[in-house]
């Protein structure tokens, strides 16, 4: 994600926040005032954003002293102007309680705020760092408009006052927020990093005129959703504003594929993840620490394998373990001069790429707006993020935020840049829950009768999709496993690996078989619904190539001149022929092909086709060749239009 939230606690205000995070992460110095350790690190002064501005007598855009700060995030939730409001009551007779009651903003709470940190993508902030002036520019107004559009969205849809015996009244701050942001140009290890710290009090005020806190639950449960919508937002801006696109790059096998800005070489984010390097050394470490771990007794303390759940908590104390003490922060002139000239000299990418990495990126973008149309199919999509919210989450439970997370990625992941029209993920959403998920909620408090609390599964089955995932075997190689006997000392190493190297299983990801089970399911709705998908193959294959990852888009066309030509192809065998590719997708994923209802007469049939479109291949590849070495009386080649391949055309959005 690109999104992290943690809560902002009185004391801890001072401890940090005031030390390090509003200047710029850097040490700020003992006694130097705000503005001016802000002025030596090289960083702007925070600005007020945020509805609820008016009723504190402030204004968007305005910049945030050290004395509101203290009074609203440090001062247990104060007016932040209390200093002023307490001397002018103080000077009027009011005693000095009652002077201070009047600069309080409701009752004063410890979680005072929570601090959001919104980053782009990589490949968005290293065109920020190495490109012109112009293009930081445009990328920082885009980042800045997201995090906008991203308070609105918490203001209208997320954020609740709490209130009532056991707070069982909730209500929509009608009057808005009240955040500060600072802006951040650089990570711990020195590289690039682009990134706003989001300081959003938890002070609102009710229909009634008095104040009350907002339940931080709710901004915690929409984290994820929130993260979706931010790098949907910055990255259409960006690419609308540069002329370029996204694409999905697969990471890490098995797991969803990363929206980046195409063009952009792998090699510069490497070089940017000097960090995720070193947390990913310290994970190994701690993974075999895990799976080798014996009480008193000789016995495994833990289960054999690594899951997802216990690998996050892992990678966050490796995240802690390595983290590097802050370095002294420099202006941004400055620091983007040694990005580039240290990016040329190690990240092994060449120099006229870093200089003219805009162009490139430029260049990837009409590369792939010419190979794959952006379709959105509110129905095709619903069935996508049922299936992927239904595998991914245990027991096939699952909220509307889980929906609208989803969909939100999914619209990313389909338009690859472009913008969308407003309110199409709550479509998306809307589509999914009427058409493909089930109520389950049984409410046992009011708040279970909410929209947003209540509880869903899918309408179809998948019985034979384990809800809960299954460990793999190990396989038996002594020497890539650790010891059967705990008691023992470890099983020989191969020579050079270390104790972190170790093969550690891991029980299987889960994106990957979501992904199939949409697969499975849209082949379901085409053969059984006659009304919601039959007789839209133009459609359904367009969906399925729009969202599909670069490794498994076709290859370009050979000669463009014959680009636009009609295959010959009918329309099942190309949708056959999608089918097909995600086939060896899922042998290559190690996914059990029976748990997906692959039965044996498809298999046969998807086999069948396959043999029969590679046996037309080899018929036109040596027809082809025949008709190229022919030569005609007046000694000019005979020319044939080549016969498009099943992926080409316009036929399948290309």
């Amino acid at each position: 994600m690109t999104v992290d939230i943690r809560v902002i606690r009185a004391g801890q205000m001072y401890r940090y926040f005031f030390r390090e995070t509003v200047v710029g992460d850097g040490r700020r110095p003992a006694r130097t005032p705000l503005r001016a350790a802000q002025e030596q690190a090289g960083v702007p002064a925070g600005r007020w954003m945020g509805r609820g501005l008016a009723a504190l007598g402030l204004a968007p855009g305005e910049e945030v002293t050290e004395a509101q700060l203290r009074n609203l995030f440090g001062e247990r939730g104060r007016h932040p102007h209390a200093d002023q409001i307490e001397a002018d009551r103080l000077a009027a007779g009011d005693s000095p309680k009652k002077a201070f009651k009047a600069g309080a903003l409701g009752r004063r709470v410890t979680v005072t705020g929570v601090d959001f940190v919104f980053r782009p993508q990589p490949t968005i902030y290293l065109l920020w760092a190495f490109g012109d002036e112009e293009t930081r520019l445009v990328i920082e107004a885009a980042h800045e408009r997201a995090i906008e559009r991203v308070l609105e969205w918490i203001e209208d849809e997320v954020a609740v006052i709490r209130y009532g015996k056991d707070g069982i009244y909730r209500v929509r701050p009608p009057g808005g927020l009240v955040a500060a942001r600072f802006r951040h140009y650089e990570a711990r290890s020195g590289r690039p990093l682009l990134h706003d710290h989001l300081l959003l009090s938890v002070k609102g005020q009710r229909l009634d005129g008095r104040w009350g806190s907002i339940h931080t639950t709710a901004l915690h449960e929409n984290t994820v959703a929130t993260s979706a919508l931010y790098n949907e937002l910055v990255a259409a801006e960006v690419c609308e504003e540069l002329g370029l696109a996204t694409e999905p790059r697969i990471v890490t096998p098995g797991r969803r594929p990363v929206m980046e800005i195409a063009g952009v070489p792998h090699e510069l984010i490497r070089w940017t993840a000097r960090r995720s390097d070193q947390i990913a050394a310290c994970l190994a470490e701690l993974e075999h620490e895990y799976v080798t771990a014996v009480d008193d007794d000789g016995e495994l303390k833990f289960l054999p394998v690594v899951s997802e759940r216990a690998r996050a908590k892992m990678n966050q104390i490796a995240a802690r373990k390595t983290r590097p003490s802050k370095r002294k922060t420099q202006p941004l002139a400055q620091l983007r001069a040694w990005w580039k000239v240290s990016a040329i000299l190690t990240s092994k990418v060449a120099a006229d790429v870093i200089n003219s990495l805009l162009e490139h990126a430029r260049a990837a973008a009409a590369a792939i707006r010419t190979r794959v149309a952006a379709v959105v199919d509110v129905a095709l999509a619903a069935v996508d993020v049922t299936a992927t919210v239904f595998v991914m989450n245990d027991g096939g439970h699952f909220h509307r935020r889980h929906l609208l997370a989803e969909a939100r990625r999914h619209l990313a992941l389909v338009l690859r840049g472009r913008r969308r029209d407003p309110g199409l993920d709550d479509q998306v959403v809307a589509a999914a829950i009427s058409t493909h998920c089930l109520d389950i909620t049984e409410p046992k408090t009011v708040r279970g009768l909410e929209a947003g609390y209540r509880l869903y599964t899918a309408r179809w089955s998948l019985s034979d999709l384990p809800a809960r995932r299954r460990p793999p075997t190990p396989a038996p190689d002594p020497d890539r496993q650790p010891p059967a006997d705990p008691g023992e000392p470890p099983a020989h190493q191969p020579p050079g690996q270390g104790a972190g190297e170790w093969e550690i299983p891991r029980i299987p990801l889960q994106y990957e078989r979501a992904v199939l089970a949409g697969a499975m399911v849209r082949e379901q709705l085409r053969a059984t619904t006659a009304t919601a998908v039959r007789g839209r193959a133009y459609d359904v294959v367009a969906h399925q190539q729009a969202a599909m990852p670069e490794q498994l888009l076709a290859p370009e066309p050979a000669d463009p001149e014959h680009d636009g030509q009609e295959p010959k192809t009918g329309r099942g065998e190309a949708i056959e022929a999608i089918d097909m590719t995600a086939l060896r997708a899922l042998r290559e994923s190690r996914t059990d092909v029976e748990a997906l209802d692959l039965t044996a007469d498809r298999l046969r049939r998807l086999q069948e086709v396959a043999t029969k479109m590679a046996d037309d291949s080899r018929v036109r590849s040596d027809r082809a060749q025949a008709d190229a070495s022919a030569v005609r009386p007046d000694g000019q080649q005979a020319h044939h239009p080549q016969e498009p391949g099943p992926h080409r055309g316009p036929e399948v959005g290309h």
